[in-house]
C-alpha cells in the first residue's frame, strides 16, 4: 500500500501499524539459497528532488518548537532513548529503540527528549 500524505500529518512507521503489506519472492535469477517470503509495510511514496541529508543525532532531554519547511521532510528512527513528536494539530507520536517516525514537509510543532535520544535521520529538502 502506498501512502502519499496529503497534509502536513506526522506518520508512525511499524508493521503493526500498516495495512496489509506487499508480499513477494526474490527473483528466481538472483536467489542463492532458499526462497524467503517478505513484506512490504511501504508508508510514504513521495517525489524527490533536491538534497537529502542524512546522518546521526543526539541530545539530551529537553522540548522546543519545530516546524518543517514547506519542501522539506524527514524520517527518523530512534536508536537509544525517547522522544514525542507533538503536532500543533493535536497528534502525539511516542519513539523508542527501534520505532521511527516521518515528519512531512510543512509540519509545524514540537520535539520533545524524554530520555537522552540517539536517533539516525534522513531529511529530503526539495
Amino acid at each position: 500500500m502506498n501512502t502519499v500524505p496529503s497534509s502536513a500529518s506526522l506518520i508512525a512507521l511499524n508493521a503493526s501499524t500498516c495495512a496489509t503489506p506487499e508480499v513477494d519472492h526474490p527473483p528466481a535469477d538472483r536467489l542463492i539459497a532458499g526462497n524467503p517470503q517478505r513484506q512490504t509495510f511501504n508508508r510514504v511514496d513521495v517525489p524527490v528532488a533536491g538534497r537529502l541529508y542524512c546522518g546521526i543525532w543526539r541530545s539530551e532531554p529537553g522540548h522546543w518548537r519545530i516546524q518543517m519547511g514547506p519542501a522539506e521532510c524527514e524520517w527518523f528512527t530512534v536508536l537509544a532513548g525517547r522522544c514525542r513528536v507533538h503536532g500543533d494539530d493535536g497528534s502525539t507520536h511516542e519513539a523508542g529503540p527501534g520505532d521511527a517516525i516521518y515528519v512531512p514537509a510543512g509540519f509545524k510543532g514540537s520535539f520533545e527528549v524524554i530520555e537522552a535520544v540517539t536517533k539516525t535521520y534522513a531529511i529530503v529538502d526539495r
